[in-house]
């Protein structure tokens, strides 16, 4: 196993009626604002009970952050900060309003063009302290200090991390997943799943607790995730989703392991330029990733197919494939399709993908950078 140091200060409330612990967490003199998306919020109730819970706050709102949250979006939230004195931020969304609060909070204290937090890597001193109320478990951005955030005017989308926007406090209400529509509910499963491959199908340093822990929340994704499509639909059902996708990516399952993200750099690449899901484009990358990448991850791949697949028979080469194969139906079975031209993309998406990959930098991706731009390109032609 690697070295290590892990922390998660984030306190997780989880259950129903859970929202009303938003009005102890946050300090009463405290000017707090509101980020969320489209406004879902106001008509499935979770607006509701956030107002009723800072009914003795001051509260300020900020709506419009877009399912790939834009830093200039962000932006008019950082002068509605300043111009307000605002010194608290509450998100109340999936992911991306999530990621968006969080640039937010680091940009309103930055000294500097908030863009160079993204773009060149500056360190972030300090931010505005936020909270979240998850309405759609897909990233683990309520217990974790990353963000991803796109500029439209240049197409990039990037990422950054802090400790100083790790969410002091997250709400889980798993009923809140009852309102949300059938493709939101295959992107936070699949992504959910592909966050936890992402630190799991690398190679192997005996780091037995984090496969054993990552191999259930991939079994546990398997079993209930289907259930969200068909009447078996429960409480518990939506519970077991949330919460893997928390614990997918709070950290804990990455300790101690070398970490893999090139499924992720491939398809931040395809959202921002195609404008596909997020979810979307790591559902098509990963399974032709796994096969291009077959002899680099041997071990773990044969690992993935035993101990969640229940594959053991046969050669290396069939076990690998059947596996990949599996991994494909399970998608299926969520709703999510996995190749281009579901989406109506052609060969045109190769050099261009190529051509942005190698514009960032991304010339060598994966857990041991062997990812270069020839196998990119296999891969997004596989994916045809």
């Amino acid at each position: 196993m690697l070295n290590f140091s892990f922390s998660n200060k984030t306190r997780i409330h989880f259950g129903t009626q859970q929202i009303a612990q938003v009005s102890n967490e946050i300090p009463l003199d405290a000017k707090v604002l509101i980020t969320y998306g489209g406004g879902s919020i106001k008509s499935n109730g979770v607006y509701d009970q956030v107002i009723s819970a800072l009914s003795e706050h001051t509260v300020f709102e900020f709506s419009g952050i877009e399912p790939n949250p834009s830093y200039e979006t962000s932006m008019k939230a950082v002068a509605l900060i300043k111009q307000e004195n605002i010194d608290y931020i509450l998100a109340v969304g999936g992911g991306s309003v999530i990621d968006a609060s969080k640039f937010i909070a680091a940009a309103a204290l930055f000294d500097g063009e908030p863009w160079d937090i993204l773009a060149k890597k500056a360190t972030v001193e300090a931010a505005i302290p936020l909270g979240a109320v998850l309405t759609l478990p897909a990233t683990g951005s309520e217990s974790n200090g990353g963000a991803v955030v796109s500029k439209l005017a240049t197409q990039d989308k990037l990422a950054f991390m802090s400790a100083h926007v790790l969410p002091q406090f997250a709400v889980l209400d798993p009923s809140v997943m009852n309102s949300l529509p059938p493709r939101q509910l295959s992107n936070g499963i699949v992504d959910a799943f592909i966050h936890t491959i992402e630190q799991y199908l690398t190679y192997d340093v005996n780091g037995k607790l984090q496969d054993r822990f990552a191999e259930g929340i991939l079994l546990t994704l398997i079993e209930e995730g289907p259930k969200l499509f068909t009447d078996q639909k429960t409480d518990d059902v939506n519970g077991n989703v949330m919460w893997s996708a928390t614990q997918a990516l709070n950290g804990l399952i990455g300790s101690g392991v070398p970490q893999d993200w090139a499924t992720h750099m491939i398809g931040h690449e395809i959202t921002a330029t195609y404008k596909l899901d997020h979810a979307q484009t790591l559902a098509i990358v990963l399974p032709r990733m796994m096969w291009e990448m077959r002899e680099t991850k041997e071990g773990k791949l044969l690992q993935y197919a035993s101990r969640v697949w229940g594959i053991n028979e046969g050669d290396t080469e069939t076990r690998i494939k059947a596996a990949i194969e599996k991994t494909e139906q399970f998608f299926h079975s969520v709703q999510m399709k996995t190749r281009f031209s579901d989406y109506q993309l052609g060969e045109e998406v190769v050099d261009v993908i190529v051509g942005h990959l190698e514009r960032h930098g991304m010339t060598h991706l994966g857990e041991k950078q062997l990812v270069t731009l020839e196998h990119s390109r296999n891969i997004l032609a596989a994916s045809l």
